[in-house]
């Protein structure tokens, strides 16, 4: 046998004893983290200092289980929306984008269609590890606007993750003297409208490995995933950024909005990527019952459907036709802005929209074609589960609507041509305060980041 061979050989056989004593490291490092993770103190009986005199310790006080997660974890609206001003130009800079219409809307338009409801059975209400999740019931669906028939919005408790595991967790939270986390932000992810999954991780993350873990798997997932991660340095949630690293996190899929409730091939795709999470961060997952989740879905949709309405008005030329420079003017004039979609947009000094104008044909507005456009007709929308103060925004766009029609020569009429009165608008403002109390009683207030999500 030649050096050669004898010198591979060699090699070959450090590389083996390399790899071995390498697994065993990675081995022992993993036992040691379970072991933080898992161990429950417990005093040991036979190696007590007492046993030969035969008096044997005690047994310990047992570690009470983590609480359930009750009402003061939804996070609360108490503050109320900014008061809308008329003496200073509202800002648009950090305007949400939102879809133009393609056909004009009529006075009022339901936005979407109610779903079929699917009870749950006897035995899921039975079983205590369904949580009590919020019961929203649609109201009857006929032309009345009608009082919601059930009370507030409960919480939605999550199912605990095992017991040790938990304790551990916060046993250690409780050791290093750390505040409580406050509250997660409704705009980024919450239980009221989320299916929310809970992890608590031994030591911090980078949340670019976060993002990326099942980051494939989640891009087949149709409904919105907020990602919120708790900041140990500001001791604040924010939203998951690759830059920031966090031990706590919360993810959430949303359970309905304007494309329909969640499906069942969503929710079990994004609670495999969830497990798969937990398993790929060594974390204590916290995730609800599938079951509930469907079943609130479908609910949470049919009562939106019975809400989501628009209001438009309708100005329409009397023979001649609307000049595009004279849009743009009287529109800019009153604070409203173009954006890339093709409409003036009017927003609060936060950057939410609170109504909009849009050609009624079918031909967008653009900023180098206004020269040469020309239209019979313009439309003036507002988005009422959108938009806090519903009444004051509307009275403010029916003013604009107003002026506008003086100016161009037009005329004010509703969707069939007819010229609005101060007695056609009436019903308009009642149905505005009724539907954003609605909304309001399910803990779902007009405008708000929660129902701002909803409507998206």
């Amino acid at each position: 046998m030649s050096e050669l061979q004898l010198g591979l050989i060699g090699l070959g056989t450090v590389a083996v004893i390399g790899v071995f004593a390498y697994n065993k490291w990675q081995e022992h490092r993993h036992r040691k983290v379970a072991e933080q993770v898992l161990q429950r103190v417990h005093a040991d009986v036979l190696l007590d200092e007492n046993r030969e005199a035969g008096a044997f310790p005690s047994s310990p006080e047992p570690v009470d289980a983590l609480d359930e997660f009750d009402a003061s974890s939804i996070p609360r609206f108490d503050n109320e929306p900014g008061q809308l001003r008329d003496d200073a130009p509202l800002r648009a800079s950090t305007m949400p984008e939102v879809r133009s219409p393609t056909l004009p809307p009529p006075s009022i338009n339901e936005r979407r269609e109610p779903s079929v409801r699917v009870e749950p059975t006897l035995s899921e209400l039975e079983d205590a590890s369904v949580p009590p999740w919020q019961e929203i019931v649609a109201p009857a669906t006929d032309d009345a606007v009608q009082e919601p028939s059930v009370a507030s919005a409960a919480p939605m408790p999550a199912r605990m993750a095992p017991e040790s595991s938990m304790q551990t967790v916060s046993e250690a939270l409780a050791r290093t003297g750390e505040a409580p986390p406050e509250e997660v932000p409704a705009i980024i992810v919450s239980p009221v409208i989320d299916y929310m999954a809970s992890f608590e991780l031994v030591e911090e993350i980078s949340g670019d490995q976060i993002l990326r873990s099942q980051h494939e798997l989640l891009a087949r997932v149709s409904k919105p995933i907020g990602w919120a991660g708790y900041n140990d340095r500001t001791r604040e949630w924010e939203r998951v950024v690759a830059e920031g690293s966090y031990r706590r996190l919360r993810v959430g899929l949303l359970l309905a909005n304007r494309q329909g409730p969640l499906g069942e091939a969503d929710l079990l795709t994004f609670h495999g990527a969830m497990q798969n999470l937990a398993d790929e961060l060594m974390a204590v997952a916290d995730l609800p019952p599938r079951d509930g989740a469907l079943n609130a879905a479908i609910a949470l949709d049919q009562f939106c459907a019975n809400v989501d309405i628009q209001i438009g008005l309708n100005v329409i030329s009397q023979g001649t036709l609307f000049p595009g420079t004279k849009i743009r003017a009287l529109a800019e004039a009153a604070g409203m802005v173009l954006d890339s979609s093709g409409r003036f947009v009017r927003c609060d000094d936060d950057g939410n929209v609170l109504y909009t104008l849009v050609n009624q044909e079918s031909v967008g507005f653009a900023a180098e074609a206004m020269k040469n456009l020309s239209t019979h007709g313009l439309v003036f929308i507002l988005d009422v589960p959108c938009v806090s103060h519903g009444d004051r925004v509307f009275a403010q766009m029916l003013d604009l609507a107003r002026r506008m029609a003086d100016t161009l020569h037009g005329v004010l009429v509703d969707d069939n041509r007819r010229p609005l009165t101060e007695a056609m608008l009436d019903p308009f403002r009642r149905q505005i305060g009724q539907y954003q109390s609605q909304l309001s009683a399910k803990g779902l207030p007009a405008g708000s980041p929660l129902t701002q999500r909803l409507f998206a």
